[in-house]
Parts: C-alpha cells; structure tokens; sequence
C-alpha cells in the first residue's frame, strides 16, 4: 500500500467523516487537500494536526456545488502541490422533510451540493486525473440510495444519482486506468446523525446485525483501500460500510 508522495482532494474534509478521511489519507503519506465551506477554523486546525504529525496538508474555501468555486479548488491544489491522484467527493448535506411538505428549494439545495456538487469536482479533475499514474476517484454515497429513506426524498435521489455516476465514470475512465467506486456508509456517528431524532436512531439499531452505529474512521479504512493499489482490479463499484444495515 504505497501511497507516499500522491495529492488527495477531500471535499467536505474538515469535519466528521471527511476530518478521518483526511487524517488516514495523510497518515500514509498522501499530501491532503482539506476543502471546506464555512467550517475554516476546523480545516485549519485539522491542517495544522496533520503537518505536526509529519504530512503536508492544504486548506480552500470552495461551495462545491458552484462550477467555479469547485473549479477554484482543483486548480488550488494542482497549483500547491503539482497534480492530483485522489479525488474524495465526501462534502454533503441534507434538508430533510416529507414529500409533500419538501419545498423546490429545499430539494434544489441538497442536489445541488449532493449530486451537481460531485459532477463539478470530477469534471474540473478529469483531465489531471485522466494523465496521473492509477488515479482514483472515490464518491461518498449512501445506504439510503440502495433503499430509500421516508423525509429523504432530496438526499436519497442525490446520492442514488453519484452511483449510477460512479458507474457510468468507471466505463469512461477505465481506459485511463483511473478507477472510480462508491462507498455508501450506514449510520455513523457524525454531527448528521446527532440531529436525527432519538426514535429512527433506536429504529435503526434494531435493524443493524453489529448492534452499533459505524465511526467515521471506519470508512476513512474503505476510502484508504480503494485509493491503495490493494485495489487496482475494483472500479464501478458500491463498498457497503454499515455494519449489516442492508443485506
């Protein structure tokens, strides 16, 4: 698992699972773009962990869900660091309500950051991508794609529309020799899952076969598999992490 020298873009990656993704990725010597929106204390603090620990890291401010910003962020840290090997699209967000009650704005809003927001960075990207040694592209989807989740109807068609993506991507790259998979996580401790309410988190620990919620470092492990040569024969691919939830 050689991934010393290569440069990672992390979207979303100051906090929760995005903060462990960022600190396994520089942990193994992999130089980490850290992207933020609003969190910039969070992103610098999270900088400044990972060059004590002996990595180099880079903080940007970018909306991934606007062209230019996310274009913004790829020239960034093709600008700092010299190229791209690794492109993590973990940024998300949600604004949850029932169909009938959902507004367009609010099932703009969650698209735009969710799915567009993934189109934008893959497709500023690509060409450093398609020119790197075995690059990766690896997209932070969600159980809920696989079976729908009721007051989710904005979340659950963004991140159902990154699979079908990551798969069309994975054909068109493949020739490239750049590799392009999905992790859907399950319920992980994040400040997201803090805000459900305390009855859908008992629900759904009575259906997870481990009998607990997921950490963020335990899918920071998948992302670190899929961007290590360990997986050079897995493209176009969704790597469950969710401790049985969906079997």
């Amino acid at each position: 698992m050689n991934l010393e020298g290569k440069v990672a873009i992390v979207s979303g990656g100051a906090q929760g699972i995005g903060k462990a993704i960022s600190l396994l990725l520089a942990k193994h010597g992999v130089k980490v773009v850290v992207n933020y929106n609003r969190s910039e204390k969070a992103a610098n603090e999270l900088v400044e962990e990972i060059k004590t620990l002996g990595g180099d890291a880079l903080a940007v401010q970018a909306d991934v869900s606007n062209f230019e910003q996310a274009k913004h962020l790829v020239d960034s840290a093709v600008s700092h660091f010299g190229t791209l090997n690794i492109l993590v699209n973990n940024a998300g967000i949600t604004d949850d309500a029932l169909f009938l009650r959902m507004t367009e704005e609010q099932f703009d809003r969650v698209i735009n950051t969710n799915l567009k927001g993934v189109f934008n960075l893959i497709k500023h990207a690509s060409k450093t991508l398609l020119r790197a040694e075995q690059a990766r592209v690896i997209n932070i989807s969600s159980i809920s794609a696989l079976t729908g989740n009721a007051g989710q109807v904005n979340y659950t068609a963004a991140k159902a529309g990154v699979i079908g993506m990551s798969k069309t991507l994975a054909r068109e790259f493949a020739s490239r020799n750049v590799t392009v998979n999905v992790i859907a996580p399950g319920l992980i401790e994040t400040n997201m899952t803090k805000d459900l309410p305390q009855e859908i988190l008992d629900k759904f620990m009575q259906t997870i076969p481990l009998k607990r919620f997921g950490k963020p470092e335990e899918i920071a492990n998948a992302v670190l598999f899929l961007a290590s040569d360990l997986a050079n024969y897995i493209t176009g691919q969704v790597i469950q992490v969710d401790g049985g939830l969906v079997i």
